[in-house]
């Protein structure tokens, strides 16, 4: 029984000294003067993460040989299918609901995300409380966006470069200022009347 006791005392003080070279052996002394060390240990994954990624060109899809034929909107969707490059445009937005810049800055923000979520990068500002304006980086998405905001309720008309892009039946925006101002004058000389 003794022998016993021994062997497990042995055990107990072997064990003890293990434990202690173990936390020994975790101390690693870092000194403050880290002026002379070299950080070579970043790869080309650890660099490139969080730039953004180059996107492959798309395929070649030439237009079709005879534009004359085609209706003046089917020649418009052929141009916005091959814009390559950056694309600025601007978005006005419904005349008849009264608004701040505040509303129109959330909106602008609620796009942005929007579109984040489709994959698609885009800068969205106020201009004043009627106008949007947009930056895209890749016009390829133009035609996408362009659907993606005539969809959205507060949006009237879509501007990009000279063409206007409005829901199929909604009149110009300047026929729309027209109608305003002459309700508006209407109703002055009502007020006058009276």
């Amino acid at each position: 029984m003794e022998e016993r006791n021994v062997g497990v005392l042995w055990m107990v003080l072997v064990m003890a000294t293990l434990v202690c070279l173990a936390v020994e052996a975790k101390k690693v002394h870092i000194p403050d003067e880290l002026d002379d060390v070299v950080d070579d240990e970043e790869d080309e994954e650890w660099k490139a993460w969080g730039k953004p990624k180059p996107k492959p060109l798309p395929p070649f899809d030439p237009p079709p040989e005879d534009l004359s034929s085609f209706p003046p909107p089917q020649i418009q969707e052929e141009m916005l299918k091959r814009h390559i490059g950056t694309a600025m445009g601007f978005v006005k937005l419904r005349l008849n609901v009264r608004r701040n810049k505040d509303d129109v800055m959330m909106i602008s923000e609620k796009w942005t995300k929007l579109l984040k979520t489709g994959s698609i990068s885009a800068k969205i500002m106020a201009v004043d409380v009627n106008t949007i304006m947009f930056i895209l980086e890749d016009g390829q998405n133009i035609a996408e966006v362009k659907d993606f905001i005539l969809g959205q309720p507060e949006a009237y008309e879509f501007k990009l470069g000279q063409h206007a892009f409005r829901r199929p039946g909604d009149p110009p925006l300047e026929v729309v200022i027209e109608q305003m101002q002459k309700e508006a004058g209407k109703k002055e000389d009502q007020k006058v009347e009276l």
